[in-house]
């Protein structure tokens, strides 16, 4: 099998071949990631794709993928790891009134440790592609601890000492840019920006995820969302739920969008009421749908 990082062109075919249709700027990226040994941030409105080029990296290079969803609270314990408490308290009362130095040796052991996300990556035996998705939602100080783990690709675990990665992960950072992030992480990896596709490009994205989807239909659901994405909405439709749309529409046996169509089918793409009828009104006003 030929190496699908041997170019930008080759990753660029290699995920064309898993359902993921990439631009020339997100095959160069990737390829550079595995080079460079730089960390990827992808940065872009939700639904465009991020998450699922980390998931398409790891199956066009056969790894496993490991992921860290953030949120807000995130700490150590969750991303990197925890000592197994409850297990150390039970060792404890078995040998109560012994020797501590010896309890103390046992409970501070692998057998007690609880591996986290981060820690798995670095610990793995194998090369793996680790997804840090949504880094935008944590606070500083994780971003910090992110940041200190992705530098040198290294955990320093005071019981157990400094364990250093046996092959750098591919990693995959996202962020749907709801904060800025630190100049410091910026500079440590990688700029990967996506945006809405044009519509010819997810006429082909609609194609290739949905192939029973009729050519002309694709196209027409293709150049409605963008029409929606041009409205001031709360929320614009992202990809997957253009996708969902396409599903939905083939489900009914609908051949051809129009008003009524939209009207009664655009609670898939579009999820608060005022989107809804800001949608349907504008839509209703202006030109008909695209034939």
């Amino acid at each position: 099998m030929s190496d699908p990082f041997a170019s930008p062109a080759s990753v660029a075919e290699a995920l064309t071949g898993v359902d993921y249709l990439p631009d020339a700027r997100i095959a160069q990226v990737a390829f550079l990631a595995l080079r460079l040994g730089k960390p990827i941030l992808v940065e872009g409105p939700a639904g465009v794709g991020k998450t699922e080029l980390a998931k398409s990296l790891a199956r066009i290079s056969d790894r496993r993928l490991i992921r860290l969803q953030c949120y807000e609270g995130l700490d150590e314990s969750r991303a990197l790891y925890e000592w197994n408490y409850k297990k150390q308290l039970l060792r404890i009362q078995a040998d109560e009134g012994h020797d501590w130095e010896k309890i103390e040796g046992d409970i501070f052991s692998e057998d007690f440790l609880l591996t986290r996300p981060l820690l798995e990556a670095i610990r793995s035996q194998e090369p793996v592609v680790l997804l840090v998705d949504e880094i935008d939602r944590v606070e500083l100080e994780t971003e910090a601890l992110l940041l200190e783990v992705l530098s040198d690709f290294q955990v320093s675990i005071p019981e157990l000492g400094t364990i250093s990665a046996t092959s750098t992960p591919l990693v995959v950072l996202t962020s749907n840019n709801t904060r800025e992030l630190s100049e410091a992480l910026k500079r440590r990896c990688l700029f990967l920006h996506i945006a809405y596709p044009t519509p010819d490009r997810e006429k082909d994205i609609l194609l290739a995820r949905v192939p029973e989807l009729p050519e002309r239909l694709a196209a027409e659901i293709a150049r409605v969302a963008r029409s929606i994405r041009n409205l001031d909405l709360k929320k614009s439709p992202s990809v997957s739920e253009t996708i969902d749309w396409a599903r939905t529409l083939l489900a009914l046996g609908i051949e051809h969008i129009d008003t009524d169509v939209i009207g009664d089918t655009v609670n898939v793409l579009l999820k608060y009421q005022t989107d809804i009828e800001r949608a349907l009104k504008e839509l209703s006003a202006g030109a008909p749908p695209p034939a």
